[in-house]
């Protein structure tokens, strides 16, 4: 049985990922800033290396070696650009790109040593159409997309894949804050996405599902998005 990890795995799509993971037979295991009850849920903030490292090590003690990692953790922040903080803009960028590069780190000697591995990392369709007022978002998300690509070429040969799903509009507690803050129109984003609806985290799931499977092995640094087809 495989062993994943699924990081931003305590609500929205990662928790939505970690569940069909787990439905189709994985041992799971989250990692998100927050405690739950769950035993395979382990708090740990992303972007702090020895905390990822610390967590990622009691996971291989109950579980065993990790070959499967999904990038789900991720901050947003609106701000004018010309009003935007370095500070905050560090942040952001921590936090969605410097967040994967620890996580991808700590897990690729398990991949390598068992000449197998999936990675799948969630970026953002902001990445392909831009988004005001999101620079530094928009900015990391994309980095992700490009560090996909490289790595995917870089260990394709030790038996990994890597890929990533950039969702578009999708109904998360993300989303609906950006909703009630104004930024977002709910409505009105419905009526101009093809498939005339509202994205579900289980979309996104199905997605990585596929990534993470044997039958996927011949697919790697590709970005898959998964957006209603608002972003083709």
């Amino acid at each position: 049985m495989k062993n994943a990890v699924v990081t931003g795995g305590g609500s929205g799509i990662g928790l939505a990922i970690a569940q069909r993971l787990r439905a189709d037979g994985m041992h799971v295991a989250t990692l998100d800033l927050t405690e739950s009850d769950d035993e395979f849920a382990y708090a740990a903030d992303v972007t702090d290396r020895s905390a990822v490292e610390e967590a990622l090590a009691a996971i291989r003690a109950k579980l065993g070696p990790i070959t499967v990692l999904i990038n789900a953790a991720g901050l947003d922040s609106f701000k004018r650009f010309t009003d935007l903080s370095f500070e905050t803009w560090q942040r952001v960028v921590d936090v969605n790109l410097n967040g994967v590069f620890h996580c991808i780190q700590a897990v690729l000697p398990d991949m390598i040593e068992a000449g197998w591995g999936r990675i799948v990392n969630i970026s953002s369709s902001s990445t392909h159409s831009g988004q005001p007022y999101m620079s530094a978002y928009v900015a990391a998300k994309s980095a992700v997309n490009g560090l996909t690509k490289s790595l995917a070429l870089e260990y394709g040969p030790a038996g990994i894949t890597v890929n990533a799903v950039p969702p578009g509009f999708i109904d998360t507690p993300m989303l609906r804050k950006s909703e009630a803050r104004g930024y977002v129109k709910v409505q009105e984003s419905i009526e101009t996405t093809p498939v005339r609806r509202i994205g579900r985290p289980e979309d996104i799931a199905a997605a990585v599902a596929f990534l993470v499977s044997e039958e996927a092995g011949y697919i790697t640094g590709q970005i898959l998005g998964v957006n209603g087809g608002r972003n083709t």
